[in-house]
């Protein structure tokens, strides 16, 4: 628990005006500054910010609040995570219970620094290859957006990290998955010619990476394992960069893989992101309601698109409400985002979108699988399949 009296001290050292221009960009007007809302669409500036009375406030949608809510709403950071950025910021360190050191706050910091310095590695290494470069401009990616994603090339070879780190050995890169250690003690790079798509947390830090194969080899992506750093289920690549678009569109479209989200970036569908290499979770969806409350799920329209789907919407019963909608869009089976856009434009898949399943259709598609509704017995087995879905809708 973090003392009442620090969080005064804390607000009472902050700049909000500081704090919220490292966003959005303000402009002065009388005494206080004015942006256009970054919590919701619009184009007259109605989001003030007082310096006086530090406080910010938008005359459009109501919302309000001091510098800790700013980050919370804006970075979706919790209560602690927000006071710690905003006290790091200004020196300040944040009390723990009983006085004790914070160590494995110590520790994912020194993991934070390894994985930053790995990611360097890789865009280094990006720039140096020919055939990473060229598989990139294949499926159509500019060097604007691979820059903005931080995507990197790992090389070939057992032990290319080595270049970037002084102590291969160090605990740390095994801690944090780069590296691997067999039986004899002999250890090797776990990303080997690969293209690297870093996952970010929400304040920036790349906490895993996600790595695409250039041939034919298996797996096709393999992915950082869980760390301290990284729980897979709680995490969502792209949600850095599609923060502003998500608010500006009010809606996030949630795809199946790293390159759906760069290739529609690229293609100016901005509010895309992805699960990493798990299904969908009740914490993704929690995460994203943060930010919108229209979430539209995209999957392949065959067999495993459909059963991700049902998982989807398992995760997303449990956050149902008045004001929230939740889609399901499937693709025809030869599509994914990137090719459906590039073959029918843009505007058929937002129409796509525009038509996708409603939560209701889905729900009541999924209780009737195997059931035979023209006879009693199929629909009592139907009624039977969605009692379990219909206790997971809150009261």
């Amino acid at each position: 628990m973090i003392p009442q009296s620090f969080i005064q001290d804390l607000l009472a050292r902050v700049d909000i005006v500081e704090v919220v221009e490292r966003y959005l960009p303000l402009k002065k007007g009388g005494i206080n500054y004015f942006a256009c809302c970054p919590f919701h669409g619009e184009k007259s500036a109605s989001f003030s910010v007082s310096p006086s009375k530090q406080f910010y406030h938008c005359f459009g949608c109501g919302a309000h609040g001091s510098a800790i809510s700013f980050l919370m709403e804006y970075s979706g950071l919790g209560f602690i995570d927000a006071v710690k950025e905003l006290a790091s910021n200004v020196g300040m360190e944040v009390p723990q219970d009983d006085f004790k050191p914070d160590l494995n706050h110590a520790r994912n910091q020194s993991l934070t620094e390894l994985m930053a310095q790995a990611a360097r590695f890789y865009k280094e290494q990006l720039k140096r290859s020919p055939v990473a470069i060229d598989y990139l401009k294949q499926r159509g990616l500019t060097g604007e957006i691979a820059a903005r994603y931080g995507l990197g090339y790992a090389p070939e070879g057992w032990q290319a990290l080595q270049a970037a780190f002084a102590d291969y050995k160090a605990a740390g890169l095994l801690e944090c998955g780069l590296v691997l250690e067999n039986d004899e003690g002999r250890r090797y790079d776990r990303f080997r010619d690969r293209i690297m798509f870093p996952i970010q947390d929400q304040r920036g830090n790349v906490i895993g990476f996600g790595g695409r194969v250039l041939g034919k080899g298996e797996p096709k992506y393999l992915n950082s394992p869980e760390t301290p750093l990284f729980e897979k289920g709680r995490e969502l690549y792209g949600l850095v960069q599609a923060r502003q678009s998500i608010r500006d569109q009010e809606c996030v479209l949630v795809v199946e893989g790293y390159m759906d989200v760069v290739a529609l970036a690229q293609l100016g569908v901005g509010n895309a992101v992805a699960t990493l290499g798990t299904a969908c979770t009740a914490d993704h969806v929690a995460k994203l309601l943060r930010f919108a409350e229209h979430l539209v799920f995209s999957f392949d329209g065959d067999a495993a698109g459909r059963r991700a789907a049902a998982r989807a919407m398992e995760a997303v019963l449990p956050h149902v409400g008045d004001t929230r909608s939740f889609r399901f869009l499937f693709l025809p089976a030869e599509h994914d985002p990137d090719t459906f856009i590039r073959e029918h434009g843009t505007e058929a898949f937002e129409q796509c979108i525009a038509e996708a399943v409603p939560l209701s259709r889905q729900l009541r598609a999924i209780a009737a699988e195997g059931c035979d509704l023209t006879t009693p017995e199929g629909r009592t087995r139907m009624l039977a399949q969605a009692r379990p879905l219909f206790e997971l809708i809150p009261e």
